[in-house]
């Protein structure tokens, strides 16, 4: 008969095995890198140099990171209650039409301070009531949320299209675009934080949604370890059968969680638009609500994790982007070969290294130590 596998410690699940899926990720890719005649540990020195190296590159890392917290939160908080939003980028982009609508209105009678909120407010209705769809026929007809959650992404995007093209467009414009926000609907920059480190930032995005962010990664711990919602959110998750036997309504708490997941994820649409660009634009969203998958899934659905796992992913953006300009042979293409390979391990292969090292805990229990000396000593 066969031993079962022990739990695993906290570190170990939450720690040990992202590292793992990890380091075999960059371990392929530097096979990658080896097999178009490139040295892979020049090129994973210019990765971390790029992204943590200067000033320019944190500040340029902790902005990508900034919207992948938001992505990765919004997927998050459905997972808890076994649902796979995987609609965050049209979330997101329809969040962008509520950010647009608040700022041209109010970027010339109020100061930034004022017409954040109002803005934050907008991308979170938004894009909980364009994750509300799918969640209600999920709840109420059966739909399975993965497919008419992908099926809004394209929607949201055709809408989009009509918007810019159309009444956001400023008159006498050809671009896709809304006109350049005013000085009321531009976030300041954090980058004075770094500097006061000693370092020295010529011009970058890193803005002050990253502490937002921040805020709503504490506010989902709170929410779904330490409320009754997220306590019925985590049941339903786990089984919903048992859910249903202890009252908890299934619909109320799929549209829940799912509007909660829609407006995390309308967040970000704030980071690019009011902290970067100063802007809508078409795909401006640039495919962070996938990215945000990979990020919720190495980060375990915890906050924490997801704020490192987040930050990770900044860094092969900005670092890879100086890998492509310093080690030319190395492509655009190539890096977003790397951050599939992680994607790959992190997301759909998480579990490939879990029977091992779960095996190796139970081998090395005291318990199972005890057992086999009690059959040695039976023999």
């Amino acid at each position: 008969m066969s031993t079962p596998y022990a739990k695993l410690p906290a570190w170990a699940d939450y720690g040990l095995i992202p590292v793992i899926n990890l380091a075999v990720a960059f371990i392929v890719a530097g096979l990658v890198m080896l097999l178009v005649g490139e040295n892979p540990f020049r090129a994973a020195a210019v990765l971390v140099e790029g992204a943590f190296g200067r000033g320019q590159g944190i500040a340029f890392t902790l902005f990508y990171a900034t919207t992948f917290i938001f992505s990765g939160l919004s997927v998050a908080v459905a997972a808890h209650c076994g649902l796979f939003n995987i609609g965050g980028e049209g979330q997101g982009y329809i969040a962008g039409l509520g950010i647009g609508i608040v700022c041209l209105a109010f970027d010339s009678v109020l100061p930034w301070w004022l017409t954040f909120p109002l803005a934050i407010i907008a991308a979170a209705a938004m894009g909980a009531l364009w994750a509300l769809i799918p969640a209600y026929l999920q709840a109420r007809r059966g739909s399975h949320i993965v497919i008419t959650t992908i099926m809004f992404n394209f929607i949201a995007a055709s809408v989009m299209v009509y918007a810019l093209v159309g009444f956001l467009k400023p008159a006498n414009s050809m671009a896709p675009q809304t006109r350049t926000f005013l000085d009321g609907a531009q976030l300041p920059k954090l980058n004075w934080v770094i500097e006061l480190f000693g370092a020295k930032i010529r011009s970058a995005p890193f803005n002050i949604s990253f502490l937002l962010a921040l805020a709503m990664a504490f506010l989902v711990w709170v929410l779904i370890w330490r409320t009754r919602l997220g306590y019925e959110m985590r049941t339903y998750g786990h089984s919903a059968k048992a859910a249903r036997y202890a009252g908890i309504s299934e619909t109320r708490i799929i549209i829940v969680a799912m509007m909660i997941s829609g407006a995390l994820a309308g967040m970000m649409a704030l980071n690019p638009t009011m902290g970067d660009q100063h802007n809508v634009a078409l795909e401006f969203v640039s495919g962070a609500g996938f990215v945000g998958i990979a990020v919720a899934l190495m980060g375990r659905l915890h906050p924490v994790g997801i704020v490192l796992a987040a930050i990770l992913f900044g860094m092969l953006y900005q670092g890879g982007a100086e890998l492509a300009f310093e080690m030319p042979a190395i492509s655009r293409d190539m890096i977003v070969i790397i951050q599939g390979l992680v994607i790959l391990f992190a997301g759909a292969l998480e579990h490939m290294f879990r029977p091992y090292v779960q095996a190796l805990f139970a081998s090395l229990s005291p318990r199972s130590v005890g057992i086999e000396a009690i059959k040695r000593k039976g023999a």
